[in-house]
């Protein structure tokens, strides 16, 4: 089935201050953001009306801006009621959200002191990230062929456009081998995180997660180190490197997209891995947090 064109649906977009037609929101070509990727965004999910994690998603738009060098010239506190409002003028209730924030048409050149700052939200609706029967089953993983940077060399703790480019490479990589998604290592040869969500291992029900020292610290892995911690499971974060992967039974990811996917296969059967007891646990518990189940039930 073919998809809409993202720039040529109906509703509306907040573009730098009010609701514009969503076919009116347009750049021009010579946005510095096109040329240098000098932007940043957030993903977010609302479930039955809410979005899961809002401040946190606009306060690390927030911090990704800054350490880009620039100032989001909207507070958390607005961008949280921008949000709301863009879901209930999208009048969906299940939907994603992307924010986004980006250096303007000012300067050309690789200096962009003069550039203004851009900020735009909009909502559409988005099914799984992975197809249900996937996600149940567990998906296929390639070895990405690009590794993720060095600190030194890149601002890893921002969510910035640029830093996608390898994931972007390494997520084609993988679909033309029929695999959904690629295993990323970094500068250092050890585990980092798959395309766009973090990864988990579970070997004798304690669960091991690389540390973000090199990639996004997601807002979903700590809610789901946060889950498993208050159900009892030890959750240990350290160096994992790929030898190791054989010592595990189970792997699954986690992502404001992919939610709480399991891991069935990397490499056609280099590694294999059962869709296990503790991360069916987890997909339940995530899905009733995010659902608002969890707090219905704490609240009886």
């Amino acid at each position: 089935m073919h998809e809409v064109p993202y720039d040529d649906r109906d509703g509306v977009i907040w573009f730098n201050g009010k609701f514009v037609p969503w076919r009116d929101a347009k750049l021009h070509v010579l946005n510095h953001a096109l040329h240098y990727a000098s932007a940043v965004f957030e993903g977010m999910r609302a479930y039955n009306g809410e979005i899961f994690k809002l401040t946190e998603h606009n306060q690390r738009l927030h911090n990704s801006a800054k350490i880009l060098g620039f100032e989001v010239p909207y507070s958390v506190t607005e961008l949280d009621a921008v949000s709301r409002e863009a879901l209930e003028q999208s009048g969906l209730q299940n939907a994603y959200i992307r924010p986004i924030a980006w250096r303007g048409p000012e300067q050309m050149g690789v200096s962009a002191q003069k550039c203004e700052i851009n900020v735009a939200i909009a909502v559409w609706e988005w099914p799984s990230y992975f197809t249900p029967e996937a996600r149940m089953k567990g998906i296929k993983l390639a070895w990405a062929p690009w590794r993720r940077p060095d600190p030194a060399c890149a601002p890893v703790q921002a969510k910035a456009a640029g830093l996608y480019m390898i994931c972007t490479l390494s997520k084609h990589h993988a679909e033309a081998s029929g695999c959904s998604d690629a295993l990323m290592l970094d500068w250092r040869g050890q585990l980092a995180e798959t395309t766009g969500a973090n990864m988990f291992l579970v070997k004798d029900g304690v669960i091991h997660t690389p540390t973000p020292d090199c990639f996004l610290n997601g807002i979903t892995r700590r809610s789901v180190i946060d889950l498993a911690r208050k159900n009892g499971y030890e959750v240990v974060e350290r160096a994992i490197m790929p030898n190791e992967l054989g010592d595990f039974s189970e792997m699954f990811v986690t992502g404001t997209a992919a939610e709480v996917t399991p891991i069935s296969d990397i490499n056609d059967g280099e590694y294999s891995f059962e869709v296990g007891e503790v991360t069916r646990a987890l997909m339940t518990q995530y899905d009733d947090l995010v659902n608002g189940r969890a707090r219905a039930a704490a609240a009886e």
